[in-house]
């Protein structure tokens, strides 16, 4: 097809098999069919019933979980294989076929346009955003050692930073900014860091608030529970954790090492919540195209 439009949790519009399950888009590596068919298997695109091909994807290898990114589409791996219908005609012809062993199955959690030739990002790591919000580091006048400290610890513990943002204190763009990484599917944690005090223009928690499906309490206690250790100020933090779609969202201080200090103590934590917010779970990023 020239292009397919997708549908979130549902799949392909006009597919059969679309619906509120966890097998709404099939999927086969295009290298997998070209060896096949050089064993004489003769078969064209679309006769596995597959929904998409994709070259340098080895889908097999992926764990379930796995984010596939193409365009607006935002996909997650459900399944490896599948029971090959009886009397299929490739086995009868082959003696075997392809897609019990090498077919994945995904839920579309973002929908979109897909054409052939586009790109497509594979993310077996759990994703991360950074948004950072100061009104001088967003006026040129302070640098922001947050972010880069952030990113540097969320690296080290095998994570994908796949964006980051600097913003001003003001409460309607960071909860507009905050909703969008969420909607799109963009990432699995979403890490705020500063707006977190007492200053009237801290309105980061307030923010998170106002987008927030379901508030995660417990996170944010834990973090002031560990950082009194460290100095009696941290009862004067405001921050919260939330969760919107499948992203779940913590506020950290702005201060490089509070932030660091906070987030390490609910490390432990996210590789266990994270997986239960997404019902899956997944390790590193690999480029390629459908």
């Amino acid at each position: 097809m020239k292009e397919a439009t997708l549908k979130a949790n549902w799949g392909i519009e006009g597919d059969a098999h679309a619906g509120t399950w966890h097998r709404q888009i099939s999927l086969l590596s295009a290298d997998t069919v070209d060896a096949f068919n050089r064993q004489g298997a003769n078969v064209a695109d679309g006769d596995f019933g597959e929904n998409l091909l994709a070259y340098g994807l080895d889908f097999p290898c992926l764990p379930v979980g796995t984010a596939l990114v193409c365009g607006d589409v935002v996909l997650r791996m459900t399944q490896i294989g599948k029971v090959c219908h009886s009397g299929c005609d490739i086995q009868k012809r082959m003696g075997k076929c392809i897609m019990p062993t090498e077919g994945a199955f995904a839920r579309v959690l973002h929908g979109g346009i897909l054409r052939p030739g586009m790109p497509i990002e594979a993310y077996t790591a759990q994703r991360v955003f950074i948004l950072c919000a100061s009104d001088k580091g967003y006026a040129g006048e302070r640098k922001d050692e947050s972010t880069p400290a952030l990113h540097h610890l969320v690296t080290e513990e095998g994570y994908e930073v796949v964006g980051t943002a600097l913003l001003p204190d003001d409460r309607g763009q960071l909860s507009a900014l905050m909703a969008h990484i969420c909607d799109s599917y963009t990432a699995d944690l979403l890490l705020t860091t500063g707006g977190t005090g007492l200053s009237l223009r801290d309105v980061t928690p307030e923010a998170t608030i106002d987008i927030a499906e379901r508030m995660v309490p417990g996170l944010a206690e834990l973090m002031r529970l560990r950082s009194l250790s460290v100095t009696a100020r941290a009862s004067l933090s405001r921050s919260v954790c939330a969760t919107r779609k499948q992203t779940l969202i913590v506020n950290l201080p702005g201060s490089p090492k509070a932030a660091v200090e906070n987030l390490q103590a609910i490390l432990e934590s996210l590789p266990h919540g994270l997986p239960i917010l997404q019902g899956t779970q997944g390790e590193c990023a690999v480029d390629s195209h459908i």
